[in-house]
């Protein structure tokens, strides 16, 4: 019997020189995020259209990753229902190897990851900021639960608070510009707490709950139980917890939109109007806040632009007092120092 001729050398065969965005033509990848935005997130794609054409795209881009590590990680479509959660470990994995190659230049096979590369390079975004955004997936992987306040806003840190990080490289904010980042993480932290005050009955039917393990205790509130009918007005009482928390990072967070500039400033005063009313939106309805997913309606996100405006051009944003969680302190709390990041 002959033996085997050897594969002819192919050019599927040769090295794959490293090239930011995976040698995907920038325009597509652009268009690419574009529509994950415009999918993915109606409030931030409105705010969104407000930056100048360049920062714009680079927004999009690092949104169009954000978005797909998360629907990775909860195994669905564009922020839908969540998939089956089995094999949680794996997607996290997926998550983190697809980075890296986005980060090494390398094709990914997905559009998301190969723009990740590409606004990490035009950007200067590190390695470090995106291991922080991926340690809040790998808290969901473990069906983790905060025990405590401090736990909530690490939790409430890498998924949204170490995002701001990097949206803020991409307007332009130095690496180095410490103060201007503590407030870009801010917003992001503000932004999260107004959804976990929003999405409590949504997350409750996934089997997830971001209320501390503390706050439940105080209220004699059973394990599972937050969402019973007769402990509505409990579940009011620590929503306020949420929102007083949120309002505080979103008025810090106006001291750092004062450094950006003009469109930069108005596109995130925008934004944080709009995502802030979502929050009180849930203050207003009281026990009935989740009868029905709060949201903006055009009209009211048309306002708050508006007034965004005038407040991007005055310019003058309200000195208040720093909130007590900072960046810095809730990146280096470790995820093994208690046994808070344990499964409850």
């Amino acid at each position: 019997m002959p033996s085997e001729r050897p594969l002819a050398p192919s050019r599927f065969m040769r090295e794959t020189l490293p090239q930011a965005g995976g040698m995907r033509h920038r325009a597509a990848l652009v268009e690419k995020a574009r529509a994950a935005i415009a999918e993915g997130s109606q409030s931030f794609a409105a705010a969104s259209t407000l930056f100048d054409k360049h920062t714009r795209e680079k927004v999009w881009l690092l949104y169009a990753w954000c978005r797909r590590c998360d629907d990775i990680a909860d195994a669905q479509d564009m922020g839908g229902e969540l998939g089956d959660q089995s094999h949680a470990a794996d997607r996290l994995k997926a998550i983190r190897v697809l980075t890296e190659r986005a980060f090494d230049g390398l094709p990914t096979a997905d559009p998301a990851f190969d723009a990740f590369g590409l606004v990490a390079r035009e950007c200067g975004i590190t390695r470090a900021m995106a291991d922080d955004v991926i340690a809040g997936f790998a808290l969901d992987a473990t069906d983790w639960r905060p025990r405590s306040e401090a736990d909530l806003m690490r939790y409430c840190f890498h998924v949204a608070g170490a995002v701001g990080v990097m949206m803020a490289v991409v307007m332009g904010v130095s690496p180095q510009d410490e103060e201007t980042l503590d407030r870009a993480c801010d917003l992001g932290l503000a932004f999260q707490l107004a959804n976990i005050a929003r999405d409590i009955e949504e997350d409750d039917a996934a089997g997830r709950c971001y209320l501390p393990i503390e706050w439940l205790v105080e209220q004699d509130i059973e394990p599972g139980q937050h969402m019973k009918p007769h402990h509505r007005g409990e579940l009011v009482e620590m929503t306020e917890k949420l929102l007083t928390l949120m309002e505080e990072h979103a008025a810090a967070s106006r001291m750092g939109a004062a450094r950006l500039p003009f469109r930069s400033r108005w596109a995130i005063l925008s934004a944080t109007r709009i995502y802030t009313a979502i929050g009180h939106d849930v203050r207003q309805r009281g026990i009935h806040a989740w009868d029905h997913r709060a949201h903006t309606t055009g009209l009211q996100k048309a306002g708050h632009v508006t007034a965004a405006f005038f407040e991007a051009l005055a310019n003058r944003p309200r000195r208040v007092t720093l909130p007590r969680w900072n960046r810095r302190e809730l990146a280096a709390m470790a995820q093994p120092a208690n046994s808070a990041t344990q499964p409850a």
